[in-house]
């Protein structure tokens, strides 16, 4: 049965089955976080960048600083290397020295990733006002092997969703207390400092804004009967929500500049990385840490990104190793990657695969798709109860489809792991449909059959995450058993001996 009220849904209860879901979330994304100890994929990039910073050298990337401020971070108060300089040099780290240790690199993305659970938890706890639904529908979450895969590494992506789960929840929270200015503002200031720290990430977090407009509708629209007062509160809520963001924003900014003093000429454009003549002069005079240096360093940074992007490729199916994939195939995990492999023993071999948990991404993707369905319905065809979670339905199926649309207009290569955003949106639609459904098909939906079709979803949920579990953890696994995990064909999993047959590329002409 729901509960009824906020502070019913917090309640002890609440609190043992949020320690579950972060107890099953330190056993899949942070035990043993530092295996295997080789680089893949991306570690090679911010893994150098993270040493820059502990060395102060100045450089550019084309993401934002915190998540690699984060890693840097890591390492510093960790230190489990005896040196931290073997990759200043260069922006691709390579050749580890002997005893290369990820403990302290792989920290913070790996702990974000653990935190982002109970994070969920919250959400769904705000949705559904009922603990036993909130942790079963976090499986999805916990238990999926492509988001632990990737977050397990030096990467960005999970700080993404970290800051990226924490807005939405503030965004909640907002909702929630719109009428209890107490509460109301703080979770206004959240809301900008959760959304400043995702777009210090990455710049896809830019989606997120659109849940402003939409909560400025809510609040008109549930205040026009005093005008004056409305557009008060949203002044206030406004105001604290930028105050928090540009505090955010401007300080992780001003800490990548104020750490980055010296110039290796090593690096690329004899370490100035297509700084500006007035960002160089700052860089030659030491006027890093200068606040009246922070528009033009801000300006050269954020243009690095353009520029960065017109080198990267576009999206080659026709290449043999191209890892890319189309964005239409993403909600079915195609295409997969194999992050790095070895022979350890005989005929088995331990690969590191971003593969994607079916079970999760398939009925996610379905369930996008149901509360598409339902809006459109309830707009020509009005249902005779109309939906309860309409607002919010409509909130997050125009997060998935803007998110979608924006990527599709992109020309670069693009890869799964892209989706990830979307896919986060989609669990929150999924639990939202879930409330809607009276009927589906030919079965009516009684609360009892509710509980028992979720619970039997979480244990469907665990046995596929076990059974894609020896990609995820890099564990041994023979040519056989690799077969029977690769029966979808545009997943492309191929193992190492075997011929890559794509569904995807066009035939190349010689």
């Amino acid at each position: 049965m729901k509960i009824a009220t906020i502070k019913e849904a917090f309640s002890r209860p609440a609190v043992l089955f949020g320690l579950l879901v972060l107890l099953l979330s330190y056993l899949t994304y942070f035990q043993n976080y530092s295996y295997p100890p080789q680089l893949f994929w991306d570690e090679n990039y911010h893994i150098a960048s993270a040493q820059k910073y502990l060395n102060g050298v100045y450089f550019m990337e084309p993401h934002p600083p915190l998540a690699k401020l984060l890693i840097a971070l890591g390492e510093k108060i960790y230190h489990p290397n005896a040196a931290d300089d073997q990759f200043i040099t260069t922006d691709y780290a390579r050749d580890l020295p002997e005893n290369f240790s990820f403990v302290g690199y792989r920290f913070f993305p790996a702990l974000l990733a653990w935190l982002t659970a109970p994070v969920l938890f919250g959400i769904f706890l705000l949705l559904t006002r009922n603990p036993q639904q909130s942790t079963l529908f976090s499986f999805l979450y916990v238990f999926d092997n492509a988001l632990i895969v990737h977050a397990r590494g030096a990467m960005l992506d999970s700080t993404l969703l970290f800051f990226s789960a924490l807005t939405i929840l503030a965004f909640l929270l907002l909702l929630e207390t719109k009428d209890r200015p107490n509460a109301f503002f703080p979770s206004a200031t959240f809301f900008g400092a959760a959304f400043g720290a995702a777009m210090t990430t990455k710049d896809t977090a830019l989606i997120m804004i659109l849940l402003v407009p939409f909560l400025l509708w809510k609040l008109w629209m549930e205040g026009r009967n005093n005008i004056r007062a409305t557009q008060q509160k949203i002044g206030r809520m406004l105001g604290a929500m930028v105050l928090a963001f540009a505090v955010t924003f401007c300080g992780v900014w001003y800490a990548h500049f104020a750490i980055g003093t010296h110039i290796n000429a090593s690096l690329p454009d004899n370490g100035y990385y297509q700084a500006s003549d007035e960002y160089k002069a700052i860089l030659n005079q030491g006027l890093t840490r200068s606040f009246s240096s922070f528009p033009v360093m801000l300006k050269d940074s954020l243009a690095f990104t353009s520029h960065y992007a017109r080198g990267v490729p576009r999206l080659d199916l026709c290449k043999k190793d191209e890892n890319g994939s189309p964005f239409y195939f993403w909600p079915l995990g195609a295409r997969s990657i194999n992050f790095r492999w070895e022979t350890p023993e005989g005929t088995y071999y331990r690969y590191l695969y971003l593969q994607v948990n079916p079970v999760v991404w398939w009925v996610s993707f379905a369930a996008v798709l149901l509360g598409i369905g339902m809006l459109v319905s309830q707009l020509f065809f009005p249902f005779r109860e109309p939906l309860k979670h309409r607002f919010l339905l409509t909130v997050f199926v125009t997060l998935y489809v803007s998110y979608m649309a924006a990527i599709s207009q992109l020309d670069r290569v693009m890869y799964l792991y892209h989706y990830f955003p979307p896919l986060f949106f989609g669990f929150i639609i999924l639990g939202l449909v879930f409330l809607e459904l009276k009927r589906f098909w030919i079965w009516e939906w009684s609360v009892q059959g509710k509980k028992m079709g979720l619970l039997i979803f979480g244990l469907l949920i665990f046995a596929s995450f076990q059974f894609y579990r020896p990609f995820t953890y890099y564990q041994p696994i023979t040519d056989e058993q690799f077969a029977r995990r690769a029966f979808f064909p545009l997943w492309e999993l191929t193992c190492v001996k075997c011929d890559k047959m794509s569904s995807l590329a066009i035939p190349c002409k010689d």
